[in-house]
């Protein structure tokens, strides 16, 4: 992989060579190139042209961060950290309440992880279903949502609809939260525009988010997959979401404020779009007939290339392993299929990069003939479930723990009253 240009001007801070950076971080210098992609650093191309080069702070910062994340210690800063019992990422593996998470998506129902991850008991054949009258309120509001209306827009008006018509929102009681979590999930679904007129609101979820988003006839390898993909999404520790819907429950907000909050965070451009990035970038990669030239734009625009790295996984992600052998048997995925592993292969020559979920999740979409917002979609249903559990066990801990200080620094007081600029001629 090429260096990232930064565009900055130079200053005065120290610059390293590709080698001083990896001694100074104890990595190999293809992982200092890992490190670009992933946008922990960035680089300037040397004025001599035979190399890059770092700043020196940044790569102490970067040394530092790795330093407490190995010994797990927390910063001089205090760097928040949450005890939970829900998911523990270890060794390239995650696991769900200490099962491994790939094994129970492919043995177990979306519905019936979530039950899991709520309870700690499996129910076999478990299903959720919403009252009807919640979710015509929430049908009406969304089809009042302009027509560019994204899938998080639609989801966030469904959830604030399915609040005000729930008077009983605030009971905060684990038996009332998990009453709405087994009814907001399914009204989501619901409330969103169907694409075929055969829609159904019953059923396994992923049956009845099938034809929200494509209005191709589902077969059953491709449900299997995206009932897989809902399984394997539920949860992954403390990403960005999760951790607002901690403090809305912190803060003891309701379950629907702590979805909302969550679908808040997850419609951010470095979260819950990486599948829709990774999904445009597989179409072109079709249409041109190769990755070389779509990774090279994709560098030279100094952006990372989607679907490539997980700061969690040394190696693959094991969501997108999972998917990927079973798209290996959906009709019409091996285009796509190819076009993915020639993304991973292209890129590889240069840097230590393996496929991610979005990139699996990519290769669903196009396969299936949905739109580049299917990806967010799927993410933020399936990780509605996880942010509930979060929110339950949260409801457990002391109230508003999460306030972390902040370290102010601005001017020091005491400090004159501004002056009030003019307004009119006639203050001069």
């Amino acid at each position: 992989m090429t260096d990232q240009e930064t565009g900055a001007p130079a200053h005065a801070s120290r610059r390293l060579t590709t080698r001083e950076t990896a001694d100074l971080l104890g990595v190999k210098p293809e992982t200092v190139y890992a490190y670009v992609s992933r946008g922990q650093l960035s680089s300037r191309r040397d004025p001599s042209g035979r190399g890059s080069t770092f700043d020196a702070e940044e790569v102490e910062a970067l040394a530092r961060r790795n330093r407490r994340d190995s010994s797990g210690s927390p910063s001089a800063g205090g760097e928040l950290s949450v005890r939970t019992r829900i998911t523990l990422i270890d060794d390239d593996r995650y696991y769900y309440r200490g099962v491994d998470a790939t094994e129970l998506a492919a043995r177990h129902s979306y519905e019936e992880i979530a039950e899991w991850l709520w309870t700690g008991q499996l129910r076999p054949g478990i299903t959720f279903t919403a009252p009807a009258a919640t979710v015509a309120a929430a049908r009406r509001a969304v089809d009042v949502l302009p027509e560019h209306s994204g899938p998080t827009d639609l989801l966030r008006v469904a959830a604030i609809a399915a609040s005000a018509a729930d008077p009983l929102r605030f009971d905060l009681s684990e038996s009332a939260v998990l009453g709405t979590a087994r009814t907001l999930v399914p009204l989501l679904v619901a409330a969103l525009p169907p694409k075929r007129h055969d829609h159904r609101d019953d059923g396994p979820l992923a049956h009845r988010l099938w034809p929200r988003l494509t209005g191709r006839s589902p077969d059953e390898a491709s449900l299997r997959v995206l009932d897989t993909a809902l399984g394997l999404l539920v949860d992954h520790d403390l990403a960005a979401s999760t951790l607002a819907v901690r403090v809305a429950a912190s803060a003891r907000a309701h379950p629907y404020a702590a979805v909302s909050a969550g679908l808040g965070v997850l419609e951010g451009p470095l979260h819950g779009a990486a599948g829709g990035l990774a999904h445009r970038m597989l179409l072109d990669v079709l249409d041109q007939g190769t990755a070389a030239p779509v990774v090279a734009d994709e560098l030279r625009a100094g952006r990372r290339v989607p679907g490539l790295g997980h700061r969690l996984y040394r190696g693959e992600d094991p969501r997108a392993r999972a998917l990927f052998t079973l798209l290996e048997e959906v009709p019409g995925a091996a285009p796509a299929l190819a076009a993915a592993r020639d993304i991973v292969t292209t890129t590889a020559r240069h840097a230590p990069l393996h496929a991610n979920v979005d990139l699996a999740l990519a290769v669903l979409t196009v396969s299936s003939g949905m739109s580049s917002s299917a990806a967010e979609t799927v993410f933020a249903v399936a990780r509605t479930a996880g942010w509930i559990a979060h929110a339950l066990e949260e409801y457990g801990e002391r109230p508003l723990r999460m306030r972390p200080s902040g370290q102010y620094v601005g001017a020091r007081p005491p400090q004159p009253l501004p002056e009030c600029a003019p307004t009119s001629p006639y203050e001069r």
